[in-house]
């Protein structure tokens, strides 16, 4: 016959409370713990394109209203495939930016349609490098660059490589580094872009994240023109050390290709900096 022991009874269920009392104190830690970032959230590497974060971090603003001259550009890359170029041509655009690289891991398979096409209608074209500071370096970037299309030409129908530094669309958005270590990045690149081809890239950039990702670095505003990103009426604030802007990509909802530009001029103005 068994044995009872009231001692052992209580102390089961003095346990059994315990472990109810401590899921209770866990459910509102849970309740209120982050959802973890979805990885589809997150794009596949090779899939950024100039301006691709403007719209989530500096939102929209109205259209252009300046009347100064300026001539009409567009920027282009893989995702937007092969592009009408007579219809662009047709519409006012006289010139294009292609992106060619990103990183260096990723070629754009639209490249030839893209860099040759704009060129055969007619207008001044050159290309850009999608940044990724925090997977190589900006000499290994560079050099990248200018193997796989970002080279130049004194026929005054190429403009010199752009260097398209924002957001980081697959993490931190200043890709991990300090103010310092971005600056020091960037100069890296440039460094050795000129090097290479005889001519200062251009950086498209927002003024919110220069300011925010390099703590509104001035020192390159005399050598390197200013493509500017603000989807509004007037380009605002410039990043220190630029009195003007040279590009403005100011919508991406533009007809044919969606990102449309405004070059800081007339076409002579553009023809002048193809020339160098």
């Amino acid at each position: 016959m068994p044995v009872h022991r009231p001692g052992t009874t209580r102390s089961r269920r003095l346990a059994l409370a315990g472990a109810l009392l401590a899921a209770l104190c866990l459910v509102p830690a849970v309740l209120s713990a982050p959802a973890a970032a979805d990885a589809d959230d997150v794009p596949a590497r090779g899939t950024a394109y100039m301006g691709m974060g403007v719209l989530a971090h500096d939102g929209r603003h109205g259209l252009p209203t300046t009347r100064a001259v300026q001539t009409e550009g567009v920027d282009v890359s893989g995702h937007q495939g092969n592009v009408a170029w007579t219809t662009l041509w047709n519409s006012g655009v006289r010139w294009a930016y292609v992106k060619a690289t990103e990183g260096t891991y990723f070629k754009n398979g639209y490249f030839a349609q893209q860099y040759n096409g704009s060129y055969n209608v007619g207008m001044i074209r050159g290309s850009y490098h999608f940044a990724t500071p925090d997977t190589t370096t900006g000499a290994a970037q560079a050099h990248y660059f200018v193997d796989n299309g970002g080279g130049w030409s004194r026929d005054g129908r190429t403009l010199p490589g752009a260097l398209d530094i924002e957001w980081n669309p697959y993490g931190a958005a200043c890709y991990g580094k300090t103010q310092a270590q971005m600056v020091a990045w960037i100069r890296d690149f440039l460094n050795t872009y000129k090097a290479r081809t005889g001519r200062d890239a251009v950086i498209y950039t927002a003024t919110s994240w220069w300011t925010q990702c390099t703590g509104n670095y001035s020192g390159f505003g005399a050598t390197n023109p200013l493509w500017i990103a603000r989807y509004a009426s007037t380009v605002g604030t410039l990043p220190a050390g630029w009195a003007y802007y040279t590009m403005w990509q100011y919508t991406s909802t533009g007809p044919t290709v969606g990102d449309h530009d405004k070059f800081n001029g007339a076409l002579d103005r553009v023809q002048a900096l193809a020339y160098g």
